[in-house]
């Protein structure tokens, strides 16, 4: 779309549900010709630079995806102060990363806080990559607001935002913190509509759904399905809030004595599978699978909810039972079985008899596997990496002829 070749800067912290979503855009727009950074931390350089993108390291203080969850606290504040503590730290090292090189278009994860003030600094405008649900028409009052209610009558959740305020304030920026990092001015959403809340109350002026921006997984490795297995479930919390032995048990029981069917257990690396007791001959324990090669062929997912699981289900057509551990994951549970294509299951009641009364009903609804078809269709028009790249190749032309007309 456009034929001057740009430097692109891309920017997210290490986090595999944060940065898969972009890989295969930026290695869309290096094809194109782009010069493309990508600020990272050390973990994901090695993963970064095999899209053709070059990384740009800092340091950073956030847990990383090998260490206990349990790093990441269990109240709304303990979550969300290690990501400003964070960008307040790495703002210098990526100022000093980028000096004399400053790209053209910032885009950034979510939780790249610096990344907009960077954008900010440099006069360049920035797109968020959204892997995950964004923010409605009426969004602060019904969900933002009574969230926040009371944090913010406590001196220490007072402390965070004046906090928040004042690193804005000096690096020139006058948003309050919400706006700052709920409503960017240009946003790819990296997920399906079909997961968002509320879509229709959506500002599409400045939310674009783009859907999944999936590649070719074959480095990942293949799955057979074993001989005789008539139906497949793949049990999987995705790579973070994995240290679960109790909940696997109830997997095994589940489905350990089902005639005809094999299960795929994946359990992490926090949890030694001498966890799981005896575990029988049709249930496969792995600490990591090659998911979406599993899913193709599987029959249910077995799954945490999170934004890149939930599409890779909806894009495979696979009936899921949806187990949410975290943040997103509650709201796209409840997305899914509004859709028609999942059950929701909260951790607690995830019990051996209830998975397989959900998974026996799922996997012989037809009503189910329409549905799954529909979305899987809808998916499919969203335009994925390709309209991701077109758009930002978009918003670099409109910048380039608004300077020469300046």
């Amino acid at each position: 779309m456009t034929s001057r070749p740009a430097h692109i800067a891309m920017f997210s912290i290490a986090a595999h549900g944060h940065v898969n979503p972009s890989l295969e855009v930026i290695r869309e727009l290096v094809a194109r010709g782009h010069r493309v950074t990508y600020a990272i931390p050390p973990l994901f350089a090695e993963k970064v630079a095999e899209t053709g993108a070059e990384p740009k390291l800092w340091n950073s203080t956030l847990p990383g995806p090998d260490d206990d969850p349990a790093a990441w606290g269990t109240t709304l504040l303990d979550n969300v102060e290690p990501f400003l503590a964070d960008a307040i730290q790495a703002l210098p090292q990526l100022i000093e990363a980028y000096d004399s090189d400053e790209p053209d278009l910032v885009l950034h994860d979510i939780t790249a806080y610096p990344a907009r003030v960077l954008a900010h600094r440099w006069g360049v405008p920035s797109i968020s990559l959204s892997p995950n649900l964004v923010a409605w028409t009426g969004y602060e009052e019904e969900v933002a607001e009574p969230m926040w209610a009371e944090p913010k009558r406590t001196e220490r959740g007072r402390a965070y935002f004046a906090r928040f305020q004042a690193w804005l304030e000096e690096n020139g920026i006058t948003l309050h913190p919400h706006s700052f990092y709920g409503h960017p001015e240009r946003s790819l959403v990296l997920i399906p509509k079909a997961l968002q809340p509320n879509a229709d109350r959506v500002d599409e002026s400045v939310y674009t759904f783009v859907g999944a921006c999936q590649g070719d997984r074959s480095a990942q490795g293949d799955w057979q399905r074993p001989a005789g297995a008539e139906k497949v479930a793949l049990v999987s919390l995705g790579s973070s809030f994995t240290k679960e032995p109790a909940f696997y048990r109830e997997c095994v029981k589940a489905f350990g004595d089902l005639p005809g069917w094999h299960l795929v257990l994946q359990i992490g690396k926090h949890v030694d599978p001498a966890e799981l007791g005896d575990v029988p001959d049709n249930v496969e324990v792995r600490s990591w699978v090659p998911q979406l090669a599993i899913l193709k062929q599987a029959d249910l997912f077995v799954t945490h909810a999170g934004a890149g699981g939930s599409q890779e289900g909806l894009a495979t057509a696979t009936p899921m039972i949806a187990v949410p551990q975290a943040v997103d994951q509650f709201g796209n549970a409840d997305m899914l079985q509004g859709l028609g294509v999942a059950r929701h299951i909260p951790g607690q009641e995830a019990t051996a008899e209830a998975l397989r009364t959900a998974a026996l009903a799922l996997v012989d609804d037809p009503e189910v596997a329409r549905r799954l078809q529909e979305i899987q269709a809808q998916m499919a028009q969203e335009g994925g990496t390709m309209r991701a790249a077109d758009l930002i190749e978009a918003e670099l032309t409109a910048v380039r002829d608004a300077r020469e007309h300046a």
